[in-house]
């Protein structure tokens, strides 16, 4: 037993160690997923390897429940901003009031072909906002019934399950599709307006991930979320920006996206929503998000019911109060400048990205 543990202890120990390298290959990049499954398994093996140092008095069991010990620290100071234990990053917006924007994003999973599902939720919660993603021209098909209700959207239907559409009960002032990093793989930009006349800009990603059948580097997909961050910076309009960046919420290209950016996270503090995987409750992360700048207040989030996806749907309720409030995340420009030369491509070219200036 002391073998098989020192083993075990000693593989979550190095994928504890190695995402705090800045190795970008998807090896490497995929010991972020599972940071919530390594400090559970971790405190695990700290009571057994107690409970077996108190049967037998072996000093290996020391060593081992030491090393849970130090796993389990290292784990948490990247989880536990999305316990309830944490500070809200974001303040809680009054049940009362009505006037708010209601997103939804799904990732479908191009091969579910169970649409009557996501039809009943969408029916159920009446999103403002419905983000699809991997819905190829089938599902375009099937969700064109939601469009007596969805006056305004914006198809972008692909085979590649990097397919996006966007329908919207706001007026839709303005909107691109941009491929910011790679091709066929798109982004939906818009300018909005809401029921109260105020203008809000949304922009819905899916950067591919690092993984053996997609990208061998997660430098793409950080390289997007880069992009992004600093093309947003200082927005002049409530802004939102959502869909499955195929990263946790904890790893340093996601909380780099909010360090450049100055978006907040209304999960902070409240829980960590895990959309991802639908079928496997044991592995499970938050893969689809949804950052916005600071003037926001949330009153919902809800991870939804099952849809035949892979992914679980996620409801993010707004409301805009022009609140004064900031990002936790905060890190020297050096530092940040030396992060971004790590892990960004040459050519992410914020310009790229959409901003819809005011003329």
């Amino acid at each position: 037993m002391l073998i098989a543990l020192a083993i075990m202890i000693g593989f979550f120990l190095l994928v504890t160690l190695l995402p705090m390298s800045y190795s970008q290959h998807y090896l490497v990049r995929s010991c972020d997923f599972v940071r919530l499954q390594v400090f559970y398994i971790a405190s695990l093996v700290t009571v057994t390897s107690l409970f077996l140092l108190w049967q037998s008095s072996a000093i290996g069991y020391v060593f081992i429940a030491l090393t849970s010990l130090l796993i389990m620290i290292l784990q948490g100071k990247w989880i536990y901003p999305y316990t309830w234990l944490a500070k809200k990053e974001v303040q809680s917006a009054p049940k009362h009031i009505d006037h708010s924007i209601r997103i939804m994003s799904a990732n479908v999973l191009m091969s579910n072909h169970k649409s009557e599902q996501l039809i009943i939720l969408v029916d159920e919660h009446q999103p403002d906002l419905l983000i699809t993603l991997e819905s190829d021209s089938w599902w375009e098909n099937k969700l064109s019934v939601i469009k007596k209700n969805y006056p305004y959207y914006i198809e972008c239907p692909k085979d590649n399950r990097y397919g996006m559409h966007l329908y919207s009960k706001f007026k839709i002032l303005d909107a691109q599709i941009c491929e910011l990093i790679e091709k066929d793989i798109p982004s939906i930009h818009i300018l909005f307006e809401n029921d109260e006349g105020l203008q809000m800009q949304g922009h819905f990603i899916h950067p591919a991930p690092p993984s053996p059948t997609e990208e061998d580097s997660s430098r793409p997909r950080d390289s997007e979320l880069i992009m992004v961050a600093k093309a947003l910076k200082n927005p002049t309009r409530p802004t939102i920006v959502a869909g499955d960046l195929n990263d946790v919420a904890w790893s340093r290209s996601t909380r780099l996206f909010m360090q450049i950016s100055g978006f907040l996270d209304p999960r902070k503090g409240r829980g960590f929503y895990n959309t991802f995987h639908a079928s496997y409750f044991f592995m499970r992360w938050p893969l689809d998000h949804l950052f916005h700048s600071p003037g926001f207040k949330v009153k919902r989030i809800k991870r939804l019911a099952k849809y035949g996806s892979d992914h679980f749907a996620l409801l993010t309720e707004l409301i805009y109060e022009n609140a004064n409030q900031q990002s936790l995340e905060t890190k020297s420009d050096e530092l940040k400048q030396e992060e971004i030369q790590e892990l960004a491509m040459s050519k992410a070219d914020k310009r790229k990205v959409p901003r819809f200036e005011e003329e």
